[in-house]
C-alpha cells in the first residue's frame, strides 16, 4: 500500500546534509537541501517537501532514532502524518532508505561536503533515481510504480 515513507539525512563535513524521503512501494525517492541539521530546520523542510503531493500520499514517516527528528510531534501536528522510530541500531528497518542512501553514495561519496550542491542538482539526482529500472519492482523505474499509484487514486 502507498503511502509509507521512510527518511534519513545523508550527511557530509561541514554541517552539509541531504535529506532523503524513500516511498516503501514505490521507491520513489524525494530528496532535500538543509543547511543545519537541527530538529527545526529538518522538521520545517519534511513539512514543506510533504507538501509538495496531495495528502494521500502520505500515511506514515519512518525515521531512525537521530535527534534531528526530536520535535516530530509539531511534524505530525502539521502534517496529520504518524512518525514511527526505529529500534536502536537497526537500520534495517528502514532497508529502502538504506538501500537509496548506498545509491546516492555513487553521487555523493562519503566525506563529500554536500553544502555545493544546489536543490535544483538534487531534484536532477533524485530523478535519475526515480527513473532507473528496479529489479524489486519487477524492472519497472519507481516514477512508472508511483504514477500508477497516482492513477490509481484519481
Amino acid at each position: 500500500m502507498p503511502g509509507h515513507w521512510e527518511g534519513d539525512l545523508l550527511c557530509g563535513p561541514n554541517n552539509s546534509n541531504i535529506v532523503t524521503l524513500v516511498e516503501r512501494h514505490s521507491r520513489y525517492v524525494m530528496l532535500a537541501r538543509i543547511p543545519s541539521r537541527d530538529t527545526q530546520t529538518v522538521v520545517s523542510t519534511l513539512i514543506k517537501q510533504v507538501r509538495k503531493l496531495p495528502d494521500e500520499f502520505y500515511k506514515s514517516l519512518t525515521w531512525d532514532r537521530g535527534k534531528e527528528l526530536a520535535d516530530h510531534k509539531r511534524f505530525t501536528m502539521e502534517t496529520n502524518i504518524d512518525v514511527y522510530f526505529c529500534a536502536p541500531h537497526s537500520p534495517w528497518q528502514r532497508g529502502s532508505n538504506e538501500n537509496i542512501n548506498r545509491l546516492l553514495r555513487q553521487y555523493f561519496p562519503k566525506g563529500t561536503d554536500l553544502s555545493p550542491f544546489s536543490q535544483a542538482h538534487l531534484s536532477k539526482v533524485a530523478r535519475q533515481l526515480n527513473e532507473r529500472p528496479r529489479k524489486t519492482l519487477g524492472l519497472q523505474s519507481p516514477a512508472e510504480r508511483f504514477s500508477e499509484c497516482v492513477a490509481s487514486t484519481g
